[in-house]
């Protein structure tokens, strides 16, 4: 079983066990932050090592350090301040649509969908893969009268949960800007996660469907995943020949855009604004 060389040991088998809990009393944290950090690097969850470096950067406090003698790896009581997990779901059942969905920023790009949209699956899975996130929807509608209100609601969902998943935005990068290609198409995402909800959307397509999605509900899904998660989103399609691949670069675009713009910055304290709040 692969072992760090530390001064605290800590197994792979630990660090699933007990550190996917992430929660860290502070005396635990300074003893194995740097360690644990290293593991979950090598494991590729640089999510949880940037989530262990924000709170020993807002504990004001360097890994490695003994507290008042004590060390070793000890779970933390329900009253210590537990490391922040970047996470939201939500189920939601009106009488059009029953929708269950879980999201997590700082994943792996793993995706688990199960809707009554073929295409907006594909997108999604795009979405999840090229952003780094954790994405899991189970979602059925009233797809009889079209696809409209399971594709605008699970956009509700997904801004809903990702808004929770934001908190209270501290250390974000919060803007981002992505062009991303698909053959003769290229698209651009902007994101500011400013807590004041707009959308802007440029894009013209050759054909009004790809096989059965209606090209219009790429609108009303943006839409209403910029409103409910409260960001600033544009999105414009320079160009291309194929909608299919102008509508796979906006998902491309729009999961690294906001991958980047839910990044943790490190040099960033507190929330990035002026105002002091977002």
């Amino acid at each position: 079983m692969a072992r760090l060389a530390s001064r605290h040991l800590v197994d792979v088998d630990d660090f699933i066990k007990k550190s996917s809990l992430i929660y860290y009393s502070k005396e635990a944290l300074l003893a194995n932050g740097e360690t644990i950090m290293e593991l979950a690097r090598r494991e590729g969850l640089e999510g949880h090592a940037r989530a262990i470096e924000v709170r020993l950067r807002k504990e004001g406090l360097q890994s490695g350090t003994v507290l008042e003698g004590k060390v070793g790896h000890t779970m933390a009581t329900n009253e210590e301040k537990a490391v922040t997990v970047r996470q939201g779901e939500i189920s939601r059942v009106t009488n059009e649509t029953q929708i269950k969905l879980s999201f997590g920023l700082d994943g792996s790009g793993k995706s688990e969908l199960e809707t009554d949209v073929p295409f907006l699956n594909h997108m999604l899975d795009l979405f999840t893969k090229h952003g780094q996130f954790d994405l899991s929807v189970q979602a059925h509608g009233d797809i009889e009268i079209d696809d409209h209100h399971t594709v605008e609601d699970i956009g509700i969902c997904l801004g809903q949960c990702l808004y929770n998943a934001l908190g209270d935005k501290r250390g974000i990068k919060r803007y981002a800007s992505v062009f991303v290609p698909m053959d003769e198409a290229l698209a651009q995402v902007v994101i500011d996660v400013s807590n004041r909800p707009h959308f802007e959307y440029r894009a013209e397509y050759p054909s009004d469907r790809v096989g059965s999605f209606d090209v219009q509900l790429v609108h009303e899904f943006l839409w209403k995943l910029a409103l409910e998660a409260r960001i600033t989103l544009h999105v414009i399609v320079h160009y291309g020949q194929n909608t299919h691949h102008m509508i796979e670069a906006v998902f491309k675009a729009l999961g690294r855009a906001l991958d980047e713009a839910t990044s943790i910055d490190p040099r960033v304290s507190g929330v990035p604004s002026t105002k002091g709040v977002l």
